[in-house]
């Protein structure tokens, strides 16, 4: 018997997903979307795979959905709006449990998650449900103390309106849309690793007020970099969990991790970080790379109709081939097949609450 109906989850039915995501030890794949196309192909895999999914929006994700010419924080603010309405309306359809994120927000984009927040009261106070699940603020590259005080502050705000937060703690290495910067190579690589004491800090300030969750950096990178670059210590994860559990009396694993930078990691990394309580992986990077290679597929296969609208030495029409349904749709499939790999990596395949 079901736990959670289809549809988008919030408040009480986040949480509980994110419970038996931990409890089941399986994590869900956090996928980045910035246009309808890869936002249908995300809500496509968790159907055909029967799993739970965990759909997000980067701020430069958001505007690019409500439109890149018109480059204003209130577009990005209704772009994001936009996006998540769509779900609203699609998602139960797709049968399974969706979560809707809003990925990294340092300092100068809190106006984004402010804006994002006046919706969100909106939609609780005319329908019951925020249009969210979650916002990630990411001031990790601040002082621990007002990262972690900021964070208090909103999470004060969010947790009325049934909504969690996610933050992060230590650097996750390279860019993310605009928030980091890229990974130097022989560079010194210690900030890429979270401290426990720090997640306690952190623990301690917020579980009173609301639910959240931890990305805690344990040599993750945005990107994928060469072999022998980072090394991940998934390791400093469990270390958080118990002393965490060690100082406050909790029960096991009482933290909620996120395993931000999955792109290219080990698969035996992956497991191991499972173990140790993640619930969420971001593998943006993987699903650019997919789309990518779906349209290049195409692009190769028929290369006359993205030249010509006739085809120069047949003389046949080659509309069927540059019509934009046709490419768009080898890009949805393949990120498709790529998150359905995902899937398995993260052990989510076939386990959705709805099922």
């Amino acid at each position: 018997m079901s736990i959670i109906k289809p549809g988008v989850v919030t408040g009480e039915e986040y949480a509980a997903l994110v419970e038996a995501c931990k409890k089941g030890g399986y994590a869900l794949p956090a996928v980045n979307i910035s246009d309808v196309n890869t936002l249908n192909a995300a809500l496509e895999a968790a159907a055909t795979t029967k799993s739970d999914i965990i759909i997000q929006m980067s701020n430069g994700g958001a505007g690019f959905y409500g439109g890149p010419s018109i480059n204003t924080m209130e577009m990005k603010i209704k772009g994001a709006i936009s996006a998540a309405r769509h779900v609203h309306m699609m998602a139960e359809d797709y049968g399974v449990a969706v979560v809707l994120h809003t990925d990294h927000a340092n300092r100068k984009l809190l106006p984004w998650v402010d804006g994002m927040m006046d919706y969100n009261e909106k939609a609780k106070k005319e329908t019951g449900k925020p249009l969210f699940s979650s916002h990630m603020i990411d001031l990790s590259e601040e002082a621990l103390d007002d990262n972690i005080g900021t964070c208090a502050e909103y999470l004060k705000r969010m947790a009325p309106c049934d909504i969690s937060l996610e933050i992060e703690l230590g650097v996750t290495g390279g860019e993310e849309d605009g928030v980091g910067s890229d990974l130097e190579e022989g560079a010194d690589n210690a900030h890429l690793y979270t401290q426990p004491d720090d997640v306690l800090q952190a623990y301690d300030a917020l579980y009173t007020i609301g639910h959240f969750s931890v990305a805690a950096s344990f040599g993750n990178v945005h990107g994928v970099y060469k072999p022998g670059n980072v090394k991940l210590r998934p390791e400093i994860l469990i270390n958080s969990q118990n002393l965490v559990q060690k100082e406050r009396n909790t029960g096991d694993k009482p933290l909620h991790l996120v395993f931000h930078g999955g792109s290219g990691s080990e698969k035996d990394k992956i497991a191991e970080a499972l173990s140790y309580g993640v619930f969420k992986m971001n593998i943006d990077t993987d699903t650019q790379f997919a789309c990518a290679k779906g349209v290049g597929t195409y692009v190769d296969q028929h290369p006359e109709a993205f030249k010509h609208q006739i085809h120069p030495e047949t003389g046949a029409p080659l509309k069927k081939f540059y019509d934009p349904r046709k490419w768009n749709r080898d890009v949805q499939k393949s990120m498709v097949a790529r998150l359905e790999e995902a899937f398995h990596d993260l052990q989510s395949y076939g386990r959705s609450v709805c099922n």
